[in-house]
C-alpha cells in the first residue's frame, strides 16, 4: 500500500467522525498517541510499538485530510531522496 492509499483509506473511514471534531481535537488525539508510542519506546514493547506506529500514522493522516494536504506528494517534495538540508545522501550535516 502506498502513503497516499493508506491516507484515502484513513479519509473513507474516519472523515465523517473527523470533520465533527474538527483540527484542534483531532491534534489532540495525534499528540495522545505519540505520548502513547514513546512509552512503548520507553519499555520497549515492539508489538505495543507496532501498534502505536500505526495509531500515529493513521491520525497524522487524519489531520493531513482535515487540512487538505497530501501526505505523499509532502514528502516527496520535502524529501527528494537527499537530506533537504545538505543535499546529500547520506546526509553529511552536523549533529545539533
Amino acid at each position: 500500500m502506498e502513503l497516499r492509499e493508506f491516507q484515502e483509506m484513513i479519509r473513507e473511514i474516519y472523515f465523517h467522525k473527523d470533520s465533527k471534531r474538527g483540527v484542534d481535537k483531532t491534534f489532540l488525539w495525534f499528540v495522545e498517541e505519540i505520548g502513547e508510542l514513546a512509552e512503548a519506546i520507553r519499555k520497549n514493547d515492539m508489538e505495543a510499538m507496532e501498534e502505536e506506529f500505526a495509531d500515529v500514522l493513521a491520525w497524522l493522516s487524519s489531520l493531513a485530510n482535515l487540512v487538505g494536504i497530501d501526505l505523499e506528494e509532502a514528502a516527496k517534495k520535502k524529501y527528494p531522496g537527499v537530506c533537504p538540508y545538505c543535499g546529500n545522501s547520506p546526509c553529511t550535516c552536523e549533529e545539533k
